[in-house]
């Protein structure tokens, strides 16, 4: 059975603890993050044989190092961070906040946790991901400028520009203010300044519009020919979806995205809410196809946009609905792509967990979250406590 090495990184050091499947741990290494890292972290495990590297936030501080173990042919996981600071405090017996106990929670959430990521070489999703990343960065970066603009042509002109804020509009407009004393020539020259800024972003926001769609036709996606998924919404739907191959159905997919109702129940009532949960760049990306849908009547989803209010749906009611149903044909053309791209072996990455780590959960690490539980069904589709009121009326009557 497979050695469990945990690894809590940081800027400055890494720390790996082993454990056995007995959750002993059988010995633990600090390494200085430099360019022999990779080389000090094998040379140190060789001696445990057949092991399995479990990396916390394999996407973000820990990028690098499961980037440099993946290279090297090592198979690592990626373990959430809030799951395996859960697991310190609950599961593992080491509550003290330190790194060597932070790597020993790591090792024992991937033991213990069925399903974890299973970290590869990065490919297009990743520069997709980065692409993505950088589109909200620039967004927001236009939107703070922007609104530094306004807010100064609005004390120089009286009302300042009442339509959206554009740079041709926003120079013309500079155009016919005359400063006239210290303060009004400064505040024109920091809404010029301002001004210089807005076209600076506008040109990076093109450029790398451009660069998206050229990296979209080298991924081979078809996700760009679902209505309302141009090249933001394709880049963020693939980049943050990474390998599709995790999530098992429509309905994991759906609650990823955000895109599934939260079950809220207590006793006899059950209730179903909106979903503030998942990724909400993916969210976001859906909910703009889903009103782009809407606002063009040859779309498909306007129909069905239009039928769900027919049934009594609020409008808000039914956009989430076609939400939802713009989630399962995002996660079917993910799917079909993935297929394409890797021929009929299927898609890299839905190998279960027991066959690339060798060891089998034996107990998850906590519980599954009400909010998140479905009922378990039977094989003729219906609930399996509705099949057992029904079994049980069955019984009385033949006992009567």
């Amino acid at each position: 059975m497979a050695v469990m090495i945990g690894v809590d990184p940081h800027k400055r050091s890494h720390t790996a603890v082993a454990v056995d499947a007995d959750e002993v741990e059988l010995g633990r290494l600090e390494v200085r993050a430099s360019r022999v890292q990779v080389d000090e972290l094998v040379g140190w495990v060789r001696r445990f044989g057949a092991r399995v590297w479990a990396v916390e936030s394999a996407d973000g501080l820990g990028y690098l190092l499961g980037q440099q173990l993946v290279a090297v042919g090592e198979r690592v996981l990626d373990v959430p961070a809030t799951l395996s600071a859960r697991v310190r405090v609950l599961g593992s017996g080491r509550s003290n906040k330190n790194d060597a106990n932070d790597g020993y929670s790591v090792a024992v959430a991937a033991m213990r946790a069925p399903g974890l990521r299973v970290v590869e070489r990065a490919d297009h999703a990743a520069v997709l991901r980065l692409l993505a990343k950088r589109n909200k960065q620039l967004g927001s970066a236009r939107t703070a400028a922007a609104c530094r603009l306004h807010a100064l042509l609005a004390e120089l002109v009286p009302g300042g520009i009442s339509k959206e804020i554009t740079p041709n509009r926003a120079e013309r407009l500079l155009a016919t203010v005359t400063p006239v004393d210290p303060v009004t020539a400064t505040r024109h020259m920091l809404a010029v300044e301002h001004l210089g800024d807005l076209r600076r972003i506008d040109s990076q926001l093109r450029d790398l519009h451009r660069r998206m769609t050229e990296t979209l036709e080298a991924s081979r996606t078809t996700v760009t020919e679902l209505f309302g998924f141009g090249p933001v919404g394709a880049t963020i739907a693939i980049g943050y979806t990474r390998d599709v191959g995790r999530f098992a159905n429509r309905d994991r997919f759906a609650a990823y995205n955000g895109t599934a109702p939260i079950e809220v129940s207590s006793g006899g009532r059950t209730v179903h809410r909106l979903s503030r949960r998942g990724n909400r760049q993916l969210n976001h990306a859906i909910h703009i196809a889903a009103i782009t849908q809407i606002r063009h009547k040859h779309s498909p989803g306007r129909a069905y946009y239009e039928r769900k209010l027919g049934e009594g749906k609020t409008t808000k009611e039914a956009i989430r609905a076609l939400k939802r149903r713009i989630s399962d044909a995002l996660y079917d053309r993910l799917v079909a792509d993935a297929r394409a791209n890797t021929g009929p072996g299927g898609q890299s990455g839905t190998t279960e967990q027991t066959s690339v780590t060798g060891i089998t959960p034996r107990k998850p690490a906590l519980r599954k979250s009400h909010s998140r539980t479905h009922a378990k069904r039977t094989a003729t589709g219906q609930p399996a406590s509705t099949t057992r009121r029904e079994l049980a009326r069955k019984h009385q009557q033949s006992t009567t």
